[in-house]
């Protein structure tokens, strides 16, 4: 009697851990599907605020955007602009004053970068003439930059993401700061606050503000215009390992609020994810930085970057190479006859 009574005491024990281990678990289960839930809204929401497409995506039709879609692989090399703007009052558009191209092929695993100068005489296709690249977007947003930028270096911009330089430091911030490497001492003036800031030589880490500061700086740098650019690169790339990684999980929500309120991009939703699993997969690769040659001149009392021919199509082979993989070149002819052939026979 005695047994019976201790092995019906121990099968209620037993089922009162499986029913609390049940319940826990689904607890559990549920505030996971809770959170996976609101974060998805939450994404689709910051995503939607932020898409805007190109003219010439907004104008193709239907049909040509499904050809698109299907000509295009999901480890096909692919092509993205990185734009800073600067801000000014009672202007449409202000100006691009961080222009940064990158080509990035997941077969290879290279990715290559170029930035390209502020001041450098460009043929505007959009307006005709000649002027500086980040006058492109003053007068035309981004869609006269990545024409003008396409005419120049000869391959498709497939992807832009452009911040002004509030939403960077936001960025920034958000992602826990950046780890820099500091070419040499220099002080530059904060925003905002108009405090300087020493930038002693050697591993420094910024915050926000102070990394604004970092890559916006070009008089003090012997390098002028392109010492800027190796800063600008060495930061972006910071950011992008940080926002990309397991640790800052936890801070998505913050990062959708940030990239909502100060970002814009073609990236549609269904391929931001797909997008920084790529990135993942390749970040440790060393990124080839390639570097546009030219002078500074004064034309008409206006300072100018030419930029040297032979450099420009040094510049031009790499990036093409980099998307020379079955994928980017076929896909960006596939995608210039689709939305031609399908305009033209409306």
């Amino acid at each position: 009697m005695t047994t019976s009574r201790q092995t019906k005491r121990k099968t209620k024990t037993r089922r009162k851990l499986l029913y609390t281990i049940l319940i826990i678990s689904m607890v559990l289960l549920s505030g996971v599907i809770v959170f996976a839930t609101n974060l998805s809204f939450q994404t689709k929401n910051a995503m939607n605020k932020i898409y805007e497409p190109l003219d010439r995506e907004k104008n193709a039709t239907e049909e040509a955007e499904n050809k698109i879609e299907n000509a295009k692989a999901e480890d096909s090399a692919f092509t993205i602009l990185l734009a800073g703007i600067e801000n000014e009052e009672k202007a449409k558009y202000g100006r691009a004053d961080v222009l940064i191209l990158a080509t990035i092929n997941p077969k290879t695993e290279k990715i290559s970068m170029v930035s390209i100068p502020r001041d450098s005489r460009v043929y505007v296709p959009d307006l005709g003439y000649q002027t500086k690249i980040n006058h492109s977007y003053a007068f035309g947003g981004i869609n006269y930059t990545i024409n003008t930028l396409e005419e120049i270096l000869d391959v498709p911009i497939d992807y832009y993401v452009s911040t002004d330089f509030q939403g960077f430091e936001d960025i920034v911030d958000t992602v826990g700061g950046v780890d820099v490497e500091v070419p040499f001492t220099f002080s530059a003036q904060l925003t905002g606050s108009l405090k300087w800031k020493k930038y002693t030589e050697g591993p420094m880490y910024l915050n926000g503000n102070e990394a604004l500061a970092y890559v916006r700086m070009r008089k003090k740098d012997p390098q002028g215009d392109a010492g800027r650019n190796i800063r600008q690169k060495q930061v972006i790339q910071e950011i992008i390992n940080k926002a990309t990684s397991v640790s800052n999980i936890g801070n998505i929500d913050d990062m959708i609020k940030d990239v909502g309120n100060n970002v814009k991009t073609n990236i549609p939703s269904s391929e931001y994810f797909g997008l920084i699993k790529t990135y993942q997969n390749i970040k440790t690769s060393p990124i080839e930085q390639l570097k546009l040659e030219g002078e500074d001149t004064t034309i008409r009392g206006t300072s100018y970057f030419i930029i040297d021919e032979e450099s420009l199509e040094e510049v031009k082979r790499q990036l093409q190479l980099n998307l020379d993989d079955f994928g980017q070149n076929a896909q960006s002819e596939i995608k210039s006859k689709t939305v031609h052939d399908l305009t033209i026979g409306e």
